[in-house]
């Protein structure tokens, strides 16, 4: 059987967890969204596994997760929430995590936070140490320039931390001009341990929903070339894309994206990259020989 992974997953309860951007502004997201809405669309698209990934800066929204991936034979893996800033209660909390098998890697909201430089404050640094002490994966959420150019001092500082750029660091996509995140795109990726999230490709300038596949192509091709496949995940990005046209839209997007690569290239970006990468346990075929989707046929 081909095996996809959505390695870009959300549910969310706003009876469980303060999620503080979640508010009426949020239009069709603002309301509690679990596992089973999305389902259909994973058996339409072919998906077989996915990782769940926080929503709040809070134990209350990783605590729902981890509930919702007990019960969910989906789910193949966890990415909560420990306060990075704090880092005698993030260790803490951290070796609760870890007791969690379904536990698989760390994120925090950075790109709400005003201070761009967040990430490089000593105190987030002591913790971003206690992660790559223990093996756990970071998620960097990031949408600045200076999120990225974190992502590179980071790398500097801590050489064995695994790394991975949620929506490949929300490219300029429908902007006139894609520096400095072009530049600094491939520097971040120069440390091997720094993957990308090919997933929230939406259009940067008006209505999320304004992009093609045409339009995103340029970006693809650019972390295709700075990363490789092998450090590529496939991300539905689901619920946020429901702003963006929805899954079926979105994942067929990716299809097109994918279509010109061979069959060993598209098992890594659909599944491989994302099992190395969150050491999620789950066996695959060699990816040299991987019988990835046919995307044409599940899109069509």
């Amino acid at each position: 059987m081909s095996v996809i992974i959505d390695s870009h997953q959300h549910v969310w309860d706003l009876n469980r967890a303060e999620y503080a951007w979640l508010g009426p502004d949020a239009g069709i997201l603002h309301r509690s969204i679990p596992m089973e809405e999305v389902l259909p669309s994973f058996a339409a698209a072919g998906i077989t596994g996915s990782v769940l990934v926080q929503s709040a800066d809070n134990d209350e929204d990783t605590e729902y997760m981890l509930e919702v991936a007990r019960r969910s034979p989906q789910v193949l893996g966890v990415v909560g929430y420990v306060p990075l800033h704090e880092p005698d209660r993030a260790a803490q909390r951290l070796a609760e995590l870890q007791r969690e098998p379904l536990f698989c890697g760390v994120r925090n909201l950075i790109h709400d936070r005003s201070d761009p430089n967040w990430l490089l404050r000593d105190d987030v640094d002591a913790t971003l140490g206690l992660l790559e002490e223990a093996g756990v994966p970071f998620d960097v959420v990031g949408v600045l320039p200076e999120h990225l150019q974190a992502v590179v001092a980071i790398s500097e500082r801590h050489p064995r931390l695994r790394i991975v750029l949620d929506h490949l660091n929300k490219p300029p996509i429908g902007a006139a001009d894609d520096e400095p995140w072009r530049s600094l795109l491939a520097r971040a990726a120069e440390n091997p341990l720094v993957f990308g999230k090919v997933s929230g490709l939406y259009s940067a300038v008006g209505d999320p929903a304004d992009w093609t596949v045409d339009g995103i192509r340029p970006v693809f091709d650019h972390a295709l070339e700075v990363f490789g496949p092998d450090r590529l995940l496939y991300g539905g990005d689901w619920p946020v894309s429901l702003i963006a046209g929805g899954y079926a839209r979105v994942f067929a997007g990716i299809a097109g994206l994918l279509a010109d690569l061979d069959e060993s290239e598209r098992a890594r970006i659909l599944a491989g990259s994302a099992v190395d990468f969150y050491s999620l346990d789950l066996a695959l075929p060699d990816s040299s020989t991987a019988p990835a989707t046919d995307l044409q046929e599940e899109t069509s």
